[in-house]
């Protein structure tokens, strides 16, 4: 379980769950700036060797049409990602709930803590309409820290969410991004029941982001660093919720 909340500036209290990004599928064109993010800028240290199998490869989930724009998760590089990231660690906004304000090598040994690891943890870039706008963690919640204080079940998958761009809090972008990202999740990990995460709980914003989103409030939980809501978005409730 990374040391922050990772859910800050998830969501704002102004518009409801937008329905599922994934099931959209209307043209999936990359815009050319996307494209180029994604070319090969050279080798790197990524995420560890059994990546696809703990997370079945989120690089590879592609992108979707959501009610905001294409959107699609591309895996962090450091060399090619750290002083963005650093920047919005550094909003007083992001940092009072991450905690990883600083110079750049304090992101950086936070992302390579994942990169060199096994692959149960992915940092990505957010990319909305070919910008970068927000960072993602998909993680194996059922083997992280974080499943010795709920009742984790195997594959239990989390996300941890900041928006980058001030201009894309406060108008429901959070609250359709994380739909589409937990419908990614399912569609893209069909050994995955639930999708969870544990925003702090006096992140208010984030904690309603969720909701609107689809998951629902499980339980509060007494974690190391916080007292954090457990929200889970089941496969069953799906289309329900």
């Amino acid at each position: 379980m990374p040391p922050t909340d990772a859910s800050t500036d998830a969501g704002t209290n102004s518009a409801p769950g937008a329905g599922s990004g994934a099931e959209d599928t209307l043209d999936l064109r990359l815009p050319d700036e996307l494209v180029a993010l994604l070319g090969d800028d050279g080798p790197e240290t990524g995420p560890g060797p059994d990546c696809d199998d703990l997370l079945d490869a989120p690089a590879d989930w592609g992108p979707v049409t959501t009610p905001v724009g294409v959107f699609q998760l591309v895996p962090v590089r450091i060399g090619r990602d750290l002083p963005l990231i650093t920047r919005w660690m550094n909003d007083p906004a992001v940092a009072a709930f991450w905690e990883l304000e600083g110079p750049e090598d304090v992101t950086a040994a936070h992302l390579r803590l994942q990169l060199d690891g096994d692959g149960r943890s992915a940092p990505c870039l957010g990319v909305l309409g070919g910008v970068p706008m927000s960072y993602w963690e998909i993680y194996r919640a059922d083997l992280d820290p974080l499943a010795r204080h709920y009742p984790a079940r195997p594959h239990d998958t989390g996300i941890h969410l900041l928006l980058g761009g001030v201009l894309d809090r406060g108008r429901g972008v959070g609250t359709t991004l994380l739909r589409a990202v937990a419908d990614l999740v399912l569609d893209s990990r069909p050994t995955c029941a639930r999708v969870v995460a544990e925003p702090d709980i006096r992140n208010t914003p984030s904690v309603s982001a969720f909701l609107r989103a689809g998951f629902r409030f499980s339980a509060e939980l007494d974690l190391p660093d916080k007292r954090a809501a457990l929200m889970v978005r089941d496969r069953a409730l799906r289309n329900l919720l």
